[in-house]
């Protein structure tokens, strides 16, 4: 179990795939861990030295004391990389990995080569969304807003058809330590990115899915109208789009890597 102690926080990490090859980063949506993205690993490591790591709060990586902000998550990714001596990486972040991405194509642009920006938002309003989870949270911990999540992060076909999958998905998010997620809920609560995301100069891709009610499609649209020579991928998916479309996402994911 790979642990990096870092200067403000320790995270979990893991990687796979060819130690000679490009360097993929991905970084994980609110509420899950480096789980989330097994549907991608076989076709990932073929071509691609993946790395995957718990953001602060989630899964094995530490629980730091909150509120978090997105800088801090940032902050994280940038130490994690000066830990294993990782120049410069392509990133593929999901939701809360997103933001995380926009952060670092902003403010530490020497570091990312390609940019993935899936299901998320500059902005996610409004602040009493996030306030009422936290005090749902607080007082009876994951699973008194894991189902109501759940119907989120799934369409209603996928989550009649997939019951195992969306079994797992529960359980994974249910793992997750509550005061983790809270502080995290914090930092999506509080961050506003959309006066500078037009900074970032890496290639980049957004994908949105069509029925994500979590970041809608506009949240994508508005993010590759606002980065210069964005490309947009339109997926028939609600918000983790990676699992419920899995086959389609890589696909995209793999494509724009190699273009």
């Amino acid at each position: 179990m790979p642990i990096a102690d870092l200067a403000n926080t320790r995270l979990h990490y893991r990687l796979d795939g060819p130690a000679t090859a490009r360097v993929l980063m991905l970084s994980n949506s609110l509420g899950t861990d480096l789980g989330m993205w097994e549907p991608q690993m076989p076709a990932l490591t073929r071509d691609f030295r993946v790395l995957r790591y718990d953001t602060r709060g989630h899964g094995l990586s530490a629980v730091a004391v909150g509120p978090y902000s997105i800088e801090d998550l940032g902050r994280d990714a940038v130490a994690l990389l000066d830990h294993l001596a990782l120049d410069r990486v392509d990133f593929c972040g999901l939701s809360l990995g997103g933001m995380t991405g926009m952060w670092l194509g902003i403010h530490a642009p020497q570091r990312v080569r390609r940019l993935v920006l899936a299901n998320t938002a500059a902005r996610i309003v409004p602040p009493d969304l996030w306030n009422a989870r936290i005090e749902r949270v607080n007082a009876g911990g994951m699973a008194a807003i894991s189902d109501a999540v759940l119907a989120r992060w799934f369409s209603a076909e996928f989550i009649a058809r997939e019951p195992a999958t969306l079994a797992a998905m529960k359980a994974m998010m249910e793992r997750v330590p509550p005061e983790g997620y809270v502080a995290c809920c914090a930092a999506v609560r509080d961050m506003d990115q959309r006066g500078e995301v037009a900074g970032i100069a890496a290639p980049t891709l957004v994908i949105v899915g069509k029925d994500d009610a979590a970041t809608p499609p506009a949240e994508g649209e508005f993010l590759a109208a606002e980065i210069a020579g964005a490309r947009i991928v339109r997926l028939p998916a609600a918000h983790l789009s990676n699992v419920e479309l899995a086959p389609a996402f890589t696909a995209a994911l793999s494509s724009f890597l190699s273009a």
